[in-house]
């Protein structure tokens, strides 16, 4: 009997969320990489907004990936399941206060606009600290705590065979790429950045894949001994 069948549709469907929302939100968050992004984030308010729901949503998306998540893995390692779900939590977190940070810059650009755009003001130096702590928030933190969660419940899933130890695999693999790619961005690197983005390659297609697995397939049956 495939056992938490419906748990592991569930959480395939919170997979392809968070995978979908994340995508969508980088194009309506780009305007905050503008050079003069105080001016384009007053005259495109709902752009930001946007953006920053939708960061809101994949990461209610990842925080029920972990609740679904748990009551599988808990038969195999309740521990290191526990703790997976405590980091993917904490993931969530991170992710929701990088964008409710966003909120008060639209008030920065709404006043820099209206005080003439000054060059080398306070409302400049106020909107780079916001930027500074939204990266500090998502593209640092929140992708580590991100990291060390997948690290755990792939070590889960390859030792318990619960999914094809293929993709359990792929995505612990992945999973250390990203965790580099995120040390890579607090050290300096662009996010964007060529070599960002091939680390970043191999977890985003071995989520889609794993999240088709799921809804697809659930988790295999163990055999008892």
């Amino acid at each position: 009997m495939n056992t938490y069948r419906n748990e592991a549709r569930i959480a395939g469907i919170l997979f392809l969320a968070a995978i979908v929302t994340g995508v969508l939100s980088i194009p309506f968050l780009n305007i905050i990489e503008q050079p003069d992004y105080l001016i384009q984030i007053s005259a495109n308010e709902s752009q930001l907004i946007i953006g920053a729901l939708l960061v809101v949503a994949m990461a209610f998306a990842c925080a029920g990936i972990a609740i679904w998540l748990y009551p599988a893995l808990k038969e195999h390692n309740q521990a290191m399941a526990l703790a997976a779900v405590g980091f993917r939590l904490m993931e969530a977190v991170l992710f929701m206060a990088s964008a409710s940070v966003l909120l008060p810059l639209l008030i920065v650009s709404q006043e820099y606009v209206a005080a003439g755009a000054p060059a080398a003001s306070h409302f400049q130096s106020l909107g780079n600290f916001i930027l500074g702590l939204h990266d500090a928030l998502a593209a640092k933190t929140g992708a580590i705590a991100f990291c060390v969660g997948a690290l755990m419940y792939y070590t889960i899933f390859y030792q318990s065979k619960l999914i094809p130890r293929w993709l359990s695999g792929w995505g612990f693999i992945a999973a250390a790429m990203h965790l580099i790619s995120a040390v890579l961005v607090i050290f300096g690197s662009d996010p964007f950045s060529t070599i960002t983005l091939v680390l970043n390659l191999p977890i985003f297609l071995n989520e889609l894949v794993f999240a088709v697995w799921l809804i697809a397939k659930g988790f295999n049956p163990i055999k008892e001994k």
